[in-house]
């Protein structure tokens, strides 16, 4: 199972890797969103399911991972900068489906509120609308050692707050990945947790209001940093809207323990597998003649 890779450039402005599984059978192509600070590595176990079932594309943010050395980073990127990002290799790759993590749901959002005529169905991991008093604390303390550059206090809050259900062996890959990357890297996500702290986790309900295509919100028993009933907040603004539990799960679901990534498995493509309606299909169909075209 190894991945087409190449580097895409978008819209003249940022180069872009990604990783295409490609699954000869698979009739749709989901793509993956990361986390904050995260790399295509982090779906390692969610690739492992929907694979072969669906074509699957992974990609790094232009700051992130393998795409960093392609740009050139004199300027910190918005949330709606990285939407647009997502939109093209939607576009680029054909996506008729989206999953996310953690906060790769802000630009998912976004992009679903924009209501893009390719994507059908969308799932939102460890996500919620509002930054509750555990997820403040993890932000307040995460902008505090990031500006001042502290690797090794960044690493530990890492895996002591939103990481702490992990394995030992994740957790020593998250802090040897947070304590090696570039200044850049923390500067970003100051200026997106500032963002957050100061207005959006508002705007996720606006964005949330515009959405149309069904959509599942997926969250750990055991997060209480984007908890399950927080999350179940969305039902009030999305109307196709579904949601799950992971039993004794953390944030991180597939990753923390085998029982935890065989309910997030079962769950994921029981909702995924599920029969388009006729106005998805249709959709998809049509997309897939003006390819052919």
């Amino acid at each position: 199972m190894k991945p087409e890779s190449a580097v895409l450039d978008i819209q003249g402005q940022y180069r872009v890797y990604t990783e295409f599984y490609r699954a000869d059978s698979a009739e749709h192509t989901i793509i993956l969103v990361n986390g904050s600070l995260s790399t295509t590595a982090s779906f390692a176990q969610t690739v492992r399911y929907l694979y072969p079932h669906f074509n699957v594309v992974l990609f790094d943010l232009p700051y992130a991972g393998q795409s960093r050395e392609h740009n050139d980073h004199t300027r910190l990127m918005t949330r709606e900068e990285e939407a647009d990002i997502l939109l093209e290799l939607v576009e680029h790759f054909a996506c008729d489906h989206v999953l996310s993590f953690s906060w790769g749901g802000i630009a998912t959002l976004q992009v679903l509120a924009r209501r893009p005529r390719r994507i059908v169905r969308a799932v939102i991991n460890s996500f919620s609308p509002i930054t509750n008093q555990a997820m403040l604390g993890y932000l307040e303390r995460g902008v505090e050692v990031m500006k001042a550059c502290d690797r090794e206090n960044a690493g530990l809050l890492l895996n002591g707050t939103i990481g702490k259900h992990l394995p030992s062996l994740y957790k020593r890959y998250n802090h040897r990945h947070v304590t090696s990357l570039e200044i850049y890297e923390y500067q970003q996500m100051c200026f997106h947790v500032e963002n957050v702290l100061n207005m959006e986790g508002r705007s996720c309900i606006s964005f949330a209001a515009e959405i149309e295509i069904p959509m599942l919100f997926v969250n750990g028993e055991w997060d209480e940093y984007t908890t399950v009933e927080d999350a179940r907040l969305f039902a009030q603004y999305v109307p196709h809207s579904e949601f799950r539990s992971i039993d004794q799960a953390g944030h991180f679901l597939d990753m923390e323990h085998k029982a935890a990534w065989l309910q997030t498995r079962d769950t994921l493509l029981g909702y995924l597998q599920q029969p388009l309606s006729n106005r998805q299909r249709s959709l998809v169909m049509q997309e897939s003649a003006a390819l052919a075209g």
